[in-house]
């Protein structure tokens, strides 16, 4: 039977889009928004690290997401791909970019494209709510170090054990305390 195909209707995005209304806006109206989100996307395609204001920077995420999804799943053959890549990204060399460079390094990507850091808050002063959009696989050095369990160094151990001995004691001086003593009569 002529069934359709399920993975073709739902989202393939691997983020989560939140439903709220979004705080981003633009004195130019809807069309000055779209064109700065636009900037934004091709910005975050050309240099892959881009540090932005928090609103623009988790909306924008979307969006990006959705142009490499598409990319990966529907190839640079798709019409309705390249129309999107063409809309979203300014400078046209960029296409080829996306295509060529980014969609083989994500291919076999599990989780999302790109990665929001909050930025750090400058005090005192105003904290305008910075972010860093940043695709995955990028040439940077990371934003955040890889966490490193400690836990089994030496010295770890070792106070660990002492804590433990020191409790244990501590413990048992306290039984000794609450035991009724005997008296001699």
């Amino acid at each position: 039977m002529n069934q359709a195909d399920l993975s073709k209707l739902v989202s393939a995005l691997r983020i989560a889009v939140k439903p709220k209304p979004r705080l981003f806006a633009s004195p130019e109206g809807p069309a000055g928004r779209l064109r700065k989100l636009k900037a934004t996307v091709t910005a975050l395609v050309k240099y892959e690290r881009i540090e932005l204001n928090y609103p623009r920077a988790e909306e924008a995420q979307g969006y990006a997401e959705r142009l490499i999804s598409d990319a990966i799943r529907n190839g640079d053959c798709h019409k309705h791909t390249m129309e999107m890549a063409d809309y979203w990204l300014d400078e046209k060399q960029l296409i080829h970019k996306l295509f060529k460079v980014l969609v083989p390094r994500f291919k076999e990507y599990n989780s999302s494209y790109t990665k929001l850091v909050l930025g750090p808050k400058t005090y005192p002063g105003y904290y305008a709510g910075t972010a860093i959009l940043e695709l995955k696989g990028n040439p940077f050095p990371a934003l955040q170090p890889a966490t490193q369990n400690y836990h089994y160094w030496l010295h770890n151990v070792l106070l660990d054990e002492a804590k433990r001995e020191f409790r244990v004691a501590k413990a048992e001086s306290n039984t000794n305390l609450s035991e009724p003593v005997a008296s001699k009569n």
